[in-house]
């Protein structure tokens, strides 16, 4: 690491979005599958409705989301946070800096994989309501009750996918990398 980048931090948002985009595609498809087998709809009719919410819930939500914990975090002054040595310290430092980590040299390794897993626990909750809500627009005959329980269970299902995909790279990254 560089001797300027290794006092400047290392922003979430940097470290995901690519991450996030590139995970578009399964993500989309697992909701689709969700959609045709809850919904009843047409593969396409899901597919329709949900490319776009995925789409600007990824675009546009997760660097918005990204921006007001940030935000959040330089308010409560998490960024200030006197520097410990003990893991317990640290796990709650990646906890609080999960927008933009503060530069721990080694210790980077582990809390960039943590960020990216406690960073995806406010984004499920954005992308249920927004994709919820742009969904809507397209399934506006179907129950709202059957388009929230949908949208519940579609985000179960495809942040299950993330979580297994942030897993799994970290792990063939340490052991490989």
């Amino acid at each position: 690491m560089s001797p300027i980048l290794a006092t400047a931090g290392l922003s979430m948002l940097g470290a995901q979005y690519l991450a996030m985009v590139c995970a578009l595609p399964p993500v989309i498809i697992a909701e689709v599958i969700v959609a045709r087998n809850m919904l009843r709809v047409s593969t396409v009719r899901a597919a329709v409705a949900l490319i776009p919410a995925n789409l600007v819930s990824t675009v546009i939500g997760f660097p918005l989301l990204w921006l007001l914990l940030f935000v959040i975090q330089g308010a409560v002054g998490a960024g200030c946070i006197p520097r410990h040595s003990g893991f317990f310290s640290r796990a709650y430092e990646v906890t609080v800096q999960a927008p933009w980590l503060i530069p721990h040299g080694r210790d980077l390794n582990w809390m960039v994989p943590v960020a990216s897993l406690y960073l995806l626990i406010p984004a499920f909750f954005a992308s249920v309501f927004v994709e919820r809500w742009i969904c809507s627009g397209f399934w506006g005959d179907l129950s709202k009750y059957r388009r929230r329980q949908f949208s519940w269970y579609a985000h179960f299902v495809s942040y299950g996918v993330l979580v297994a995909s942030v897993a799994a790279y970290y792990t063939f990254r340490v052991k490989f990398g």
